[in-house]
């Protein structure tokens, strides 16, 4: 007979290659603090129910605590041969308290036992991730306030296009991660179901209270279904799905920091202590955190890949196939929660180069959609302004110069309606000031931008820090 805790059936031990093969304890005892508080609320409730002895709860509990301070101290030996976190956990607690260590795994299975641990895992990630959310959100704000009159070239197909404020540019990709933080929210309200009681499939057929074990691990919600419960890895995907579009966040800003940075544009200079250097050529200084985080998108992306793949085809319930899980969602909590708190650092130590800037913006003609714009307040039709704005930039291409260097002359002949001031009404502060729309790139709506981020941020803060009040502490 196998010495497994579940080889009574087997009469031969299991291969070693297949031991190690399909073994998860490798990456899944990372689990193990949801694993001890899973264990001691159900066997809670099993004494409360009065399907084993109050005697037996207690040591359950005193021996699931020991086990918690021995991995905590990094003293506790994980066994292959036990294949996972909770055969890892029990057979220890069964050789440490006897007979009631035995029983703990009363009407439930491994499979709502690692469902259970899988959500209240991803319940705190999310929790984490928000944080690291949070960190860059505010890093955005603050260079966007020590930078709100540092006016810049936007661009669109990267030519540039109208001059923005770089405060304006920044508080984009607040707007980005403030929907990466609400997406992580529905990810959490998913996570937030609890699996335990539905066994392997089918339910038990003990009188257990579910209600007990949600309230005693903060979950919102029951699974209604045991063959969904044992089964649903749907929070896992929109995990990925979420952490993959932020991630795709965090690479359209890398791009962009990449280039910012390069000798072609200097528009900011990154710290030292951000980048790197060569090894043949002594010059170099390396944006690698931004081509690092660039590059780690494909990979977050394709363990969303292959979730999804993975699930496409398992029939109810459980497969094994579902231990692939594991891997790809640790690496990518890893993975995101690494890129977000070094984007902040890169963002607060990153010098903002505002001559530079300055001086590209009047260095082209991206207020050429302002000089339109001026006719047309004169009543030219916008097609027709349009027409004479392009004929300007054409005759200062062929002079060698922009249109801020155009005399009053110049301009009335192309249009009568041109007036003296006409050299103020394309000034890139002009420019800039005029462009009041709601959620526009002026003074005073970037002023407007930066109130509602603060507004936002202390808003996310509340629900995050409810979130984290309700993770459930073993100890």
């Amino acid at each position: 007979m196998s010495e497994a805790m579940w080889g009574g059936r087997f009469s031969k031990t299991t291969d070693e290659m297949i031991n190690e093969f399909q073994a998860s304890i490798g990456f899944d005892k990372r689990m193990y603090h949801e694993d001890i508080a899973g264990s001691i609320a159900h066997a809670t409730m099993l004494a409360k129910c009065g399907i084993i002895t109050d005697e037996d709860k207690e040591a359950i509990v005193k021996g699931l605590k020991d086990i918690l301070k021995h991995i905590d101290a990094g003293s506790f030996d994980f066994s292959v041969d036990l294949e996972d976190i909770h055969m890892n956990i029990e057979k220890r607690l069964t050789d440490a308290i006897g007979e009631a260590g035995g029983r703990l795994h009363t009407a439930r299975s491994r499979n709502d036992q690692v469902a259970l641990d899988t959500h209240m895992y991803i319940r705190r990630q999310v929790t984490e991730v928000q944080r690291e959310i949070q960190n860059l959100q505010q890093a955005l704000v603050e260079t966007a306030e020590k930078n709100q009159d540092v006016i810049m070239p936007g661009y669109t197909h990267l030519q540039r296009a109208q001059p923005i404020l770089f405060a304006h540019h920044l508080l984009a990709y607040f707007g980005m991660l403030a929907r990466d933080f609400a997406r992580f929210e529905g990810v959490y309200q998913r996570a937030d179901i609890m699996p335990l009681g539905a066994g392997a499939l089918a339910g038990t057929t003990f009188p257990i209270d579910r209600e007990f074990v949600a309230r005693q691990l903060n979950f919102e919600h029951i699974y209604g279904n045991s063959l969904d419960a044992v089964s649903d890895r749907d929070y896992i995907m929109e995990f990925l799905a979420a952490a993959s579009i932020l991630m795709v966040h965090l690479s359209r800003l890398s791009e962009e920091t990449i280039l910012w940075c390069s000798r072609e544009f200097s528009f900011v200079e990154l710290d030292d202590a951000h980048c790197t250097g060569s090894s043949m050529m002594p010059q170099k200084k390396n944006p690698d955190v931004s081509e690092l985080v660039r590059g780690k998108t494909g990979r977050v992306i394709g363990h969303l890949m292959a979730m999804l793949t993975t699930v496409k085809g398992l029939p109810l319930a459980y497969n094994k196939d579902l231990q692939e899980d594991k891997e790809g969602i640790f690496d990518a909590i890893d993975t995101v929660k690494f890129s977000l708190a070094v984007y902040a650092q890169l963002i607060r130590g990153m010098k903002v180069r505002k001559d530079v800037m300055k001086r590209a913006v009047t260095e082209d003609f991206s207020n050429a959609t302002d000089l339109a714009d001026y006719l047309v307040k004169k009543g030219m039709p916008f097609r027709q302004a349009h027409a004479v704005s392009g004929t300007a930039v054409h005759d200062c291409i062929a002079k060698g110069k922009y249109l801020e260097d155009m005399t009053l002359a110049e301009f009335q002949q192309l249009s009568p309606l041109f007036e003296a001031d006409i050299k103020e009404a394309i000034r890139p502060e002009t420019c800039v000031r005029n462009r009041n729309s709601l959620g526009g790139t002026s003074y005073s709506q970037v002023e407007r931008q930066l109130t509602a981020a603060k507004e936002l941020l202390s808003a996310e803060q509340k629900i995050q820090s409810k979130a984290e009040s309700l993770q459930v502490n073993a100890r």
